[in-house]
C-alpha cells in the first residue's frame, strides 16, 4: 500500500483501539504460532503526529514457522508481498479489512534487527516528549510542504529521525 496523499494528523488516542482490533484478528488467526503483535511507529506513541496508519509488528519466534505464519494471515486475508528491500521483516498487504484502520503489518523474527529498531525508537519516544514534539513538528512541517510526495516528505523527515536515532543508541 503506497502512500499517494500525505496526511499527518494530531494524535489520536483511538489509534490504540484500532490497534488492538487488527492484533485481535492477528492472534485468533495465528496467536499459537507468534510470540507478540507490537505497536509500532508514530500511531503507538502517545502525543506523537502521525499519519492515521497504524504500523505492527507479529513478532514470530524463529524464521522456521514463518511460512505456517504467512498461510494463517493469508487465509484471514493478508497477502506476502516480501521484505521490500528491508532484511528480517516481511510486508503483508491486505484486502477485503473495511471494518478495520488502514495499516502496515510486518512479520518479524524476535531476534530481527528490525524488530528491534522499531521497539527501541517507540520506546524511545515515548519516554522523551521533547523529541515527540520535535519529531511530531518536522512530520507536520514536511506534510504541508509535500501533500503529494511520499519520497520528499520522507527525504525531509530523514534527518530528524537519524537524529533521534543516535539518542536512542541505533546507528545504521
Amino acid at each position: 500500500m503506497r502512500t499517494t496523499k500525505v496526511v499527518v494528523l494530531p494524535y489520536d488516542s483511538a489509534w490504540k483501539a484500532a490497534f488492538e482490533e487488527i492484533r485481535k484478528e492477528i492472534e485468533q488467526a495465528a496467536g499459537d504460532l507468534i510470540v507478540d503483535v507490537e505497536h509500532v511507529g508514530s500511531t503507538s506513541v502517545e502525543g506523537m503526529s502521525a499519519k492515521p496508519c497504524i504500523d505492527l509488528d507479529v513478532v514470530i519466534p524463529d524464521h522456521a514457522v514463518f511460512d505456517a505464519v504467512a498461510d494463517r494471515l493469508k487465509a484471514i486475508g493478508y497477502f506476502h508481498e516480501g521484505d521490500l528491500g528491508i532484511k528480517g521483516r516481511e510486508a503483508f498487504r491486505y484486502s477485503g479489512k473495511p471494518h478495520l484502520m488502514t495499516h502496515h503489518l510486518y512479520v518479524c523474527p524476535r531476534d530481527s534487527r528490525e524488530l528491534h529498531r522499531h521497539v527501541t525508537f517507540r520506546n524511545f519516544l515515548r519516554s522523551h516528549p521533547e523529541a515527540v514534539k520535535q519529531y511530531s513538528t518536522v512530520k507536520e512541517t514536511a506534510a504541508r510542504l509535500f501533500p503529494d510526495d511520499i519520497d520528499r516528505y520522507m527525504a525531509y523527515k530523514a534527518p530528524c529521525i537519524q537524529a533521534l536515532y543516535a539518542q536512542c543508541g541505533l546507528t545504521d
